[in-house]
């Protein structure tokens, strides 16, 4: 057990209070979600900042001790990376997302070019136990939500899925909206995130545009989701939130309807969906938009209830949603206010 001075810690480490100073262990448990501690290697002009526990957005240097947790991610426009078997002290990783994500980086985009190097130190230790001198391995299970009840157990608390055909095709933007003008007519929300990889800046934003409350899987205690994870990470932020007096609860499912986050586990949760009065489907053209469709069809019998996104910033595209899907399409950028109100008839506030 050794001491280091950290210079930055990721948002992805946000439950585990630690502070500047901390000590760490040459024994790594190569696990998702526990916490190490690595020195960054070489500079960067793109892709270059860490999200801190507060939100900020920090430049990250050659040279800084950072604190992370492991995980993997799979990410079309990003990274993608997985937990090696065996991690020891002195061994090269990547940061594979702004979150402070730490994996074995596999794949690229060439948009964003090479991910940071950390050359890793050590486990990071907590001392749970006062006037204990033995460390245990950080999580980001320790502190994590716990609710009381069961979700089917609980009240019928509305809820409003944002889905999208892949990564950056404008869920979180439809979802603020939404909550923004909800907020103006004297709702209480729930924001949250069910899927994706650990990252503050949507629930951040939730929160900015009027949420009450919000919660994503890092709560949960989970770094990434995947089909093995998403379920009960839902099941937890979803009951968590109705125990709040929140009228409705915007969630958003991060990456695609067709990704490898677990967004399918959800929807195919007969709890989850039996609670859920909408679905918006954000595309980015008209062939994910009808395939979108489609697909929620097939697998899981159920159907978008209208579109947005990046297919309804032209009439053209709002065209064909309303005359070859058949629901439609609003967009949230210009017609926010229309999407809210469509919304608010649908779950009947």
């Amino acid at each position: 057990m050794t001491r280091a001075t950290v210079d930055k810690i990721g948002s992805v480490s946000k439950n585990v209070p630690l502070r500047k100073e901390i000590r760490i262990s040459s024994e790594i448990i190569a696990k998702e979600g526990y916490l190490v501690c690595g020195r960054v290697i070489g500079q960067k002009t793109t892709y270059n900042t860490l999200e801190s526990c507060d939100g900020r957005m920090v430049t990250l240097h050659d040279g800084d001790i950072i604190v992370g947790a492991l995980g993997h991610r799979n990410a079309l426009q990003g990274y993608s990376g997985h937990v090696p078997e065996v991690i020891k002290p002195g061994d090269t990783l990547q940061v594979l997302n702004l979150g402070g994500v730490i994996g074995k980086c596999t794949s690229a985009n060439p948009q964003i070019g090479p991910p940071f190097g950390i050359e890793i130190l050590g486990s990071v230790l907590v001392f749970p136990e006062l006037a204990q001198r033995k460390g245990v391995p950080a999580h980001i299970g320790m502190n994590s939500i716990n609710p009381k009840g069961e979700l089917e157990d609980s009240k019928k608390t509305p809820i409003i899925f944002i889905a999208g055909t892949c990564m950056n095709s404008g869920k979180t933007f439809a979802a603020c909206e939404i909550i923004r003008h909800f907020h103006t007519k004297g709702i209480k929300i729930a924001g949250c995130k069910l899927t994706g990889v650990s990252l503050l800046r949507d629930t951040l934003n939730m929160q900015d545009h009027g949420a009450d409350y919000t919660a994503s899987f890092n709560d949960a205690g989970i770094v990434t989701t995947d089909e093995s994870s998403s379920n009960k990470g839902a099941r937890k932020i979803l009951q968590s939130l109705i125990e709040t007096d929140a009228d409705v609860i915007i969630a958003e499912l991060g990456d695609g309807i067709m990704g490898t986050y677990g967004v399918q586990n959800i929807l195919s949760d007969k709890a989850i969906i039996a609670r859920t009065k909408a679905i918006v489907l954000c595309a980015n053209d008209p062939v994910g938009a009808w395939g979108g469709q489609i697909f929620l069809r097939d697998q899981f019998n159920t159907k978008a209830d209208v579109m947005s996104g990046p297919v309804t910033d032209h009439n053209a595209g709002s065209d064909f949603v309303r005359d070859t899907v058949g629901v439609p399409g609003i967009n949230a950028r210009s017609h926010g206010v229309e999407l809210a109100e469509f919304l608010l008839k649908q779950v009947g506030l």
